[in-house]
């Protein structure tokens, strides 16, 4: 047990409660990891199954061959609760605190990131185990371990839910960012009930006309940091 936790931690980036994260990964190969509109739908009903749950979502783009999430994970209180009411501690009596100090005798290692990064794992087998099914192929259908990057400026928040929103534009398949329709950018201009955090992404933007604003602008800083970090997928 000690070794598998120690090896599922090797090489990657904690995720901490209250952190903003961007999470991308693309298809082995470029494959494909939609192929119709039913399985976009899936995809983030699994995303809701088991994301949700521990992370508020910001912003997220569903392309043909790879995703953007935009997240923060949430409290310690509230990813602690979640793990007790779904019987995922190793004792039903622990408090916070004394899950905050397990370490079942591993030095240096993070229970509370194991676990968020457990939901993630679960996220994308059970997607890619249906997709599999679907498609009657086999073998990994993600690259790797999911990427991680943590966001710690708010400029950067604020360019990150753009490129975010425009990567269709940028990868050709739309015109217009309003084309797509596997984004985050319907909703957060929608007043339809959503689960992502809308007030808060309006608030970054002042509000919701600078919002769309802002969307049919390039961010000349950075921009093409980002592009950059998309082409190390």
């Amino acid at each position: 047990m000690g070794e598998a936790l120690a090896k599922m931690t090797s090489n990657q980036e904690s995720l901490k409660s209250d952190k903003f994260y961007h999470i991308y990964n693309h298809g082995v190969g470029n494959d494909s990891l939609f192929f119709n509109n039913d399985n976009y739908i899936y995809f983030l009903k699994k995303f809701a199954e088991f994301v949700s749950p521990i992370a508020n979502t910001y912003a997220y783009c569903l392309m043909t061959n790879h995703f953007h999430f935009l997240i923060q994970i949430k409290s310690e209180e509230e990813v602690f609760q979640f793990l007790k009411q779904s019987n995922k501690l190793p004792d039903e009596e622990i408090t916070l605190t004394g899950f905050k100090t397990l370490s079942g005798g591993i030095t240096d290692i993070d229970f509370f990131s194991l676990h968020i990064s457990k939901q993630f794992s679960n996220f994308f087998n059970g997607y890619s185990q249906a997709l599999n099914k679907q498609q009657k192929r086999k073998g990994a259908l993600l690259t790797r371990s999911f990427k991680r990057k943590e966001i710690k400026s708010s400029e950067y928040l604020i360019s990150l839910i753009q490129y975010i929103h425009s990567n269709p534009v940028q990868h050709g398949f739309v015109e217009k960012i309003t084309d797509w329709k596997y984004s985050s950018y319907h909703s957060t201009i929608s007043d339809k009930p959503t689960q992502l955090k809308r007030k808060e992404v309006i608030e970054l933007f002042g509000d919701i006309e600078n919002f769309k604003f802002c969307h049919q602008q390039k961010n000349q800083i950075l921009l093409p940091e980002l592009e950059s970090e998309m082409e190390r997928l």
